[in-house]
C-alpha cells in the first residue's frame, strides 16, 4: 500500500528524507508542467522548479495538514512563479518567449494540435491571475473548487474568472481573425 503524501509530507517536515525524496518521485512532473504552464518558458520552469524543490523542506516545517499536499503544493508554486514575475520582470520576458515558442513549434505541430498551441499563445495575453485560473483549471484539470483552494479564492471568483478568460478569449480570437 502507498504512503498517503499527507504521512510523507508531515514525516519530511521532520526531517525524513526518505519521505521528502518519496514526495518528490512522485510530485516532480506534476510541479513543473505547473511551472512550464505558469512561466511559458521550459528554462525558466526548470529553474522555477528546482527553486521550489530546494525551498520546500523549509517550507514543509510550516505546513498545517489543513488542505490536500498537493493543493498545498500548487498554492507554493503559484506564489513562487508570482515572486519571480515580480523579481526579474519575467511577464515581459515570457511574452516574447511565448511568440518565439508558438513560431518554431508551427512548423512542427500537425492539425490537431492547432488549438491546444493557439490557447497556450493566447494564455500569455492574460493577466496574470486570469493565467493562473486557466493553467490550473484547463491545463491541470482541476474543479473550480480546487482551483479556489490553491489559489485562496472562493469558488465564484473562480467562476467569474473562468468567464472573463472566455470573453478575453473571445476577443483575441476575433481580433485574429480580421484581416
Amino acid at each position: 500500500m502507498e504512503t498517503a503524501d499527507d504521512t510523507l509530507a508531515l514525516a519530511a517536515a521532520r526531517g525524513d528524507r526518505d519521505a521528502f525524496a518519496g514526495l518528490l518521485a512522485r510530485h516532480y512532473d506534476r510541479l513543473y508542467r505547473l511551472c512550464w504552464r505558469l512561466t511559458g518558458d521550459r528554462a525558466e520552469a526548470e529553474d522555477l522548479a528546482q527553486d521550489i524543490c530546494l525551498a520546500l523542506p523549509a517550507k514543509l516545517r510550516h505546513w498545517r495538514a489543513e488542505a490536500r499536499f498537493t493543493t498545498w503544493l500548487y498554492r507554493v508554486a503559484v506564489n513562487a512563479a508570482h515572486d519571480r514575475r515580480r523579481r526579474t520582470g519575467a511577464a515581459s520576458r515570457a511574452a516574447i518567449g511565448w511568440g518565439d515558442w508558438e513560431v518554431n513549434r508551427q512548423a512542427d505541430l500537425s492539425e490537431a494540435s492547432a488549438a491546444q498551441d493557439w490557447l497556450r499563445a493566447a494564455m500569455a495575453m492574460l493577466p496574470e491571475e486570469l493565467r493562473d485560473t486557466l493553467a490550473l483549471t484547463v491545463e491541470e484539470d482541476m474543479t473550480q473548487a480546487e482551483a479556489a483552494a490553491v489559489l485562496g479564492l472562493s469558488e465564484g471568483t473562480i467562476a467569474w474568472r473562468m468567464s472573463e478568460v472566455k470573453k478575453r478569449l473571445r476577443a483575441i480570437a476575433r481580433q485574429e481573425a480580421m484581416p
